[in-house]
């Protein structure tokens, strides 16, 4: 395992980000292809941050930018476990690295309330999906895998585990406000050999 990958991503998208700011329009497609790069080697994750838990799935923050425009989260799921409905009220990425998620995203009816469940899509290692307020940005997500982990690497245009966002019960679209905050309150070693 080598960190130098994970450093190379912190550094090029704390860049981008000094050169185009964070504003999904300027930062997405870009991000998509620094996070793409990312995914596409599985030798960079530190054991710690890939462990999953029997009850519940993990959100270990990876980096989190000093100025809020960026955080870096790796997912870990254990079989048969999901998120709640819920939305992000940024721009995300969602890269997969080992395993497989299955993602159903829902239209929010704002007049009446109601949710409306799309097709569900399944991501496969080296895919990269985004959610947004413009694209859509309610969903939820489960490891597709019955019998291991699957782990996924989300990049947020802000601070995710600090942002207060909505879940959503799914038969009736009533909200709640939650705050998801973090697994883990340690953060990888960027500069470890």
């Amino acid at each position: 395992m080598s960190i130098a990958r994970l450093r190379g991503f912190v550094a090029a998208m704390t860049r981008l980000v000094e050169h185009n700011g964070n504003a999904e329009d300027a930062a997405l497609e870009p991000a998509r292809d620094l996070l793409k790069d990312l995914i596409a080697h599985d030798d960079w994750l530190p054991d710690a941050f890939a462990a999953s838990d029997t009850t519940k799935y993990r959100q270990y923050l990876l980096y989190g930018d000093p100025l809020d425009r960026f955080s870096l989260v790796s997912f870990v799921w254990g079989p048969g476990q999901l998120t709640p409905v819920h939305d992000h009220l940024m721009w995300g990425l969602v890269g997969m690295l080992r395993g497989s998620e299955q993602a159903v995203s829902y239209h929010r009816d704002k007049d009446r309330g109601t949710l409306t469940a799309g097709e569900p899509a399944r991501l496969l290692p080296g895919m990269v999906d985004a959610v947004s307020p413009r694209l859509g940005d309610i969903h939820t997500v489960a490891n597709a895998l019955p019998d291991r982990p699957s782990i996924s690497i989300h990049l947020y245009g802000g601070n995710i585990g600090t942002v207060r966002r909505h879940s959503f019960a799914a038969a009736t679209g009533v909200m709640a406000e939650f705050v998801s905050g973090y697994s883990s309150a340690t953060l990888p070693n960027l500069w470890a050999a």
